[in-house]
């Protein structure tokens, strides 16, 4: 087993709570039981986005299917409300703030606020840290990625982090993508990134149909620009709105891809016959988008003219009845769907309310694979086999997140312990507790009514970030009131 050593600057202790160690976890009926695995990892798709969530306008009836053959999970969240830590830690099963990447890469950047936020650490996944890729080749799996990365240069591809066969799509547009591949590709005209990350994915299940198979599925939909089929987006302009949802067409029809892309990877399974021996898991990297932070519109280009002096040129979705968006530390920018599907072995139709970090994906995969992990690199998820078996997680687990830069909101970490969350603001300090279970919006504080549970809980965040090394904002000797809005070119985005 190639298990990987931490730089000094990542060696920490772990909390008891959490899985170390080259030793097997402790066993239960599905551990080690080495099915395939799929992954598929959506790019900014909410909670609120799909029909099994609540949602009444988008469609998607593969991932209706899931749920209903599976596992669908209420209390999931992306370690991050942006893309790069939320991917680290999937990779890592290391919280962001241990990783050392807190922002996406390269980062946000405003020179005349009140404070510096901290850079990442590195502007990309070290080399050194035991990924997800290397847990599952080094238990013997073929291992295949496709899609974003956001991770790094090309030095710190998934080729170089456990994966055998690989491309990733290094950005260019939904249909501009060919070139733009980490392999070049032809398609045919009108070709999806969508559909054709999907080609690559079913192959690569078609080839390795005879061998333990680990698939990483990564999307760019529903990443803005939106942009998508002409002939699904006409589809939802005809369709009857939903109030309050924006039911933005081209933001519908970028869900529906993402769902039949889905749908594709199912019926490739059963047609197979591998649905029974194969877990799939669907996730996303962090909250749905309300707007551009730049505010300029969210639309391809080529299709402006069909929001030609209408609001949703800037309005991709909202995560009501959740709060806020991407970007931000409440419910809309870090709650994410999530559902497990492996037929025959996950309880059909079950919902879990499990607090779940995607921290848990590794050490869960690890488990199945009947893999190890390394002494010394932390792991700060647990094992989700026993909530897979119809188990639930320890009911006062804490989970965390620390987001110290500036985006939809001010730089914040928050704590998350029980149905209870505190959000601590940074800049002011200001802290605020919210009761989940009866506000799921966010909008009743009650950290001055709750001081006992306020002062716990930011007991509990401090422990926790002196832990994991966090970074914290400094004060900016640059500040200027007039100009702190302003969004700047980050110092590393040229380095």
């Amino acid at each position: 087993m190639n298990c990987k050593v931490l730089t000094a600057g990542l060696i920490m202790a772990v909390p008891a709570l959490f899985f170390t160690g080259c030793s097997r976890m402790q066993p239960t009926p599905l551990s080690g039981s080495r099915p395939n695995i799929v992954f598929i990892l959506a790019d900014d798709l909410g909670w609120s986005d799909l029909p099994v969530y609540g949602n009444r306008f988008n469609e998607a009836p593969s991932l209706t299917r899931m749920a209903g053959e599976g596992v669908r999970f209420t209390n999931a969240y992306a370690a991050c409300p942006v893309c790069s830590p939320t991917r680290a830690s999937i990779m890592s099963g290391q919280y962001p703030a241990r990783v050392g990447i807190t922002d996406f890469i390269t980062g946000h950047w405003r020179p005349y606020e009140e404070v510096i936020v901290p850079k990442n650490r590195t502007q990309y996944l070290p080399l050194e840290i035991y990924t997800m890729g290397e847990v599952m080749k080094d238990a013997g799996y073929a291992t295949g990625y496709f899609g974003k990365w956001h991770l790094g240069g090309t030095s710190f591809y998934p080729e170089h982090q456990g994966f055998d066969e690989v491309n990733v799509y290094q950005g260019g547009g939904y249909f501009e993508f060919a070139d733009r591949m980490s392999h070049p590709v032809q398609v045919d005209q009108g070709t999806s990134l969508s559909q054709a990350l999907t080609d690559f994915s079913v192959q690569f299940i078609e080839d390795h149909r005879q061998e333990p198979f680990f698939l990483f599925l990564a999307h760019y939909d529903v990443h803005v620009q939106l942009d998508a089929d002409p002939s699904l987006i006409d589809k939802y302009l005809n369709k009857e709105k939903v109030d309050p949802y924006p039911c933005n067409a081209i933001y519908a029809a970028m869900v529906e891809e993402v769902d039949h892309s889905t749908g594709r990877i199912l019926q490739t399974l059963d047609q197979l016959g591998l649905a029974k021996n194969t877990l799939v898991i669907f996730f996303s990297d962090n909250g749905g988008l309300g707007s551009r932070f730049d505010r300029i519109p969210l639309i391809a280009a080529s299709k402006l003219d069909i929001y030609a002096g209408d609001t949703l040129q800037y309005i991709a979705s909202s995560n009501a009845p959740l709060r806020a968006e991407k970007g931000t530390l409440y419910e809309g920018g870090i709650r994410e769907p999530l559902i497990m599907w492996w037929p025959g072995t996950l309880e059909a139709g079950r919902v879990s309310g499990s607090l779940i970090s995607s921290v848990d994906f590794l050490p869960t995969l690890a488990d199945l694979a009947g893999g190890s992990l390394p002494e010394q690199q932390v792991t700060d998820g647990i094992s989700l086999v026993e909530v897979m078996e119809g188990g639930e997680v320890e009911p006062q687990r804490a989970i965390f997140w620390h987001y110290p830069v500036y985006h939809h909101d001010t730089p914040a970490s928050a704590v998350r312990k029980g149905e209870w969350k505190l959000v601590h603001h940074l800049v002011d300090n200001r802290l605020e507790l919210y009761n989940l279970e009866s506000d799921i919006g966010e909008t009743t504080d009650l950290s001055d009514r709750e001081q006992e549970k306020t002062d716990e809980l930011l007991r509990l965040l401090d422990e926790w970030r002196e832990e994991s090394g966090a970074a914290f904002p400094l004060p900016n000797p640059e500040f200027d009131p007039e100009q702190r809005l302003l969004w700047g070119i980050h110092p590393d985005r040229n380095n």
